[in-house]
Order: C-alpha cells, then sequence, then structure tokens
C-alpha cells in the first residue's frame, strides 16, 4: 500500500472518530428533552406506567416541553409515582392534568400534559393530581374479541322454511 492509501485510511478514520465524538455531544446535550437545565422537577401518580420509562417525552399540543427523569412504586398507594423535568418556560398552571398516551396504535408512549385555568403556575417539587394511566391495548382488543362472540338466540335465524311448502319434491 502506497502512502496515498494509509492518508485516505486515516482521513475516513478520522471523519468516523468527529463524527462519534458529535453524536456522544448530542445526546449528553439533550438534557431534560429541551427543558434546559434550569427545569422544575414535578411528580404524578399514575394507576398504569406501562410505556414510560426515564427519557420519555413529556408533550403540550404536542410539543415536548420535558422528560420523565424517574419511575418508581409508590409505597403507599401502590401507583406508579413518574418524576418529570419541564421547561419553566412552558409556564403551566398548577392545576394541569397528565395522561399517558401513545403515538400511535405501534408507537412508543409519551405524557401528554392537558393545561388547566389556575393563575398559580407549576412551581418545582409540585403534584399534578389529575392522571390517567396507560391504556392496556392488547387487553382492550382481547376484551372487543371475547365480547363480539357468542351465540345468536334461535329464533334470529331465518331458514326461510315459511317460504317453502312441506311437500316439496
Amino acid at each position: 500500500m502506497n502512502v496515498r492509501g494509509y492518508m485516505l485510511e486515516a482521513l475516513v478514520g478520522l471523519v468516523v472518530v468527529i463524527g462519534a465524538i458529535l453524536l456522544t455531544l448530542a445526546f449528553l446535550g439533550r438534557t431534560a428533552g429541551g427543558a434546559g437545565g434550569d427545569a422544575i422537577e414535578v411528580t404524578a401518580l399514575f394507576p398504569n406506567a406501562s410505556g414510560v420509562d426515564v427519557g420519555t417525552d413529556v408533550r403540550v399540543a404536542g410539543l415536548s416541553i420535558g422528560e420523565v427523569t424517574a419511575v418508581s412504586l409508590d409505597p403507599e398507594g401502590y401507583q406508579a409515582e413518574v418524576r418529570m423535568a419541564i421547561d419553566p418556560a412552558a409556564n403551566l398552571p398548577n392545576d394541569s392534568s397528565a395522561a399517558i398516551t401513545s403515538e400511535s396504535l405501534l408507537g412508543g408512549s409519551h405524557i401528554a400534559l392537558l393545561p388547566g385555568g389556575s393563575a398559580d403556575p407549576l412551581a418545582a417539587g409540585d403534584m399534578i393530581l389529575d392522571t390517567q394511566g396507560a391504556v392496556d391495548m392488547t387487553g382492550l382488543i382481547g376484551s372487543m374479541i371475547n365480547d363480539s362472540g357468542g351465540e345468536a338466540p334461535a329464533d334470529d335465524f331465518d331458514t326461510m322454511s315459511e317460504d317453502f311448502p312441506d311437500d316439496m319434491p
């Protein structure tokens, strides 16, 4: 191999290393899903937090304003305690509600916040009281399939016996 071949390999290696460094910086710079370093942390209790993990988006009107920072079990009420870092610039009312929703039938989940009507904004350490847990799609589809089965009453079947005489050949 000549000097040009080595230079080309070194240049390709350098581009790969620079790309890896830029990707690492992009992932490290994504603190609190756009909430920034001054994010406020709020908590919500959900009856079912399926599909929610650390890093799950928190959205208002489809726009990301934060992310989930911790998920644990509340030992008193046996509910999922979800801590979220939210951008204070969103200025959400302290009576806002939270729901775990899916992006599509097969997509991932996110937490959707619906602003309330209070004049006081959410502050660090606040608890969102009005929550709706994740919908178990598998169970929902299964119950629809099971409920749609069954037998119809015998008098619902039209055998057309009255239309034909009994002595037909």
